[in-house]
């Protein structure tokens, strides 16, 4: 089983940037890698940060957040993840970008390396027939943000190895994880669960039912659930959203899958959520009304 001792992590975003951070916070040596140098920047900062909140909350000592901190190396140039044990991969959630990605990695890091992504939806099989070593490829899906939430759920590809499999899953209990394991279909685990329950919210305000507040705090004191599905949707980003349900509808061959044209409509409009600043909840309700159309 391999002894992972360096990681790469691929994209600074908020995903990419909380596994970096994991991982320096318990010892691993990372290499964060995007194409932006803004964005290593403010990942850099924002980890840094982090980790003095942390130090600050007594979640960790002294000498623990002083190496952290020097175990983090950020780069522009894919190339210094040569040497890295695993890959993780945090990048857009679309299938043929992160296969590009897997095919220029499987040239330059080691042969015993590792290829991981933490998509939330796609085909490991497929992401793995990008490269020359299908039973080195995993699914490693951190649930957002990753410092904070404690599962990680493990997707085998057709041709993982077992020792692929056991080195991932050490490597996530390492990190203080729960692991679930799932099998290589659409949306894995939580999103085949959780994102049809998003879209059926949105179907229930785009016919009307109730409001968007009277929605998100029914499932909240109903259910139990710290969020509503609604403002869970705008924290994802309804980009995303949108990009699972259609993973699910083609992937399952079902038209129960099929987005809510009001989600759709959303992203049409570049209502995106939080990172947009712009998402449900900064607009009217949207109704179907008899004989007529939705309204944005």
């Amino acid at each position: 089983m391999a002894n992972i001792s360096t990681i790469g992590v691929v994209g600074a975003g908020q995903m990419g940037s909380g596994i970096a951070q994991l991982a320096a916070v318990n010892g691993v040596d990372v290499w964060l890698y995007d194409t932006y140098s803004e964005a290593l920047i403010k990942a850099q900062k924002s980890i840094s940060n982090n980790i003095q909140r942390l130090l600050s909350k007594g979640h960790i000592s002294q000498e623990t957040s002083v190496d952290a901190v020097k175990r983090l190396r950020c780069s522009s140039r894919l190339e210094d993840l040569h040497s890295v044990d695993l890959v993780v991969e945090a990048i857009v959630e679309s299938e043929q970008v992160k296969k590009s990605l897997f095919a220029n990695l499987d040239k330059i890091v080691k042969s015993s390396a590792i290829l991981a992504s933490n998509t939330s939806s796609i085909s490991i099989t497929r992401l793995a027939s990008a490269t020359s070593r299908p039973g080195q490829v995993i699914g490693m899906h951190f649930m957002n943000p990753p410092p904070i939430m404690k599962l990680v759920e493990i997707i085998r590809g057709a041709d993982t190895s077992e020792d692929t499999y056991c080195a991932t899953k050490c490597l996530a209990e390492r990190f203080g994880k729960t692991v679930i394991c799932s099998q290589d279909y659409s949306g894995f685990i939580v999103n085949r669960i959780l994102m049809p329950m998003i879209n059926e919210a949105f179907h229930t305000l785009y016919t009307g039912v109730a409001t968007k507040e009277d929605i998100d705090t029914g499932m909240k004191l109903g259910t139990n659930h710290p969020m509503g599905p609604l403002e869970l949707a705008d924290f994802i980003g309804l980009d995303v959203c949108l990009s699972i349900m259609k993973v699910l509808q083609v992937g399952l061959g079902d038209d129960k899958y099929a987005p809510c044209p009001l989600l759709v409509q959303y992203v049409d409009a570049g209502r995106l959520g939080k990172k947009r600043g712009v998402g449900v909840y900064d607009y009217p309700d949207a109704v179907v009304k008899t004989g007529g159309s939705p309204r944005l």
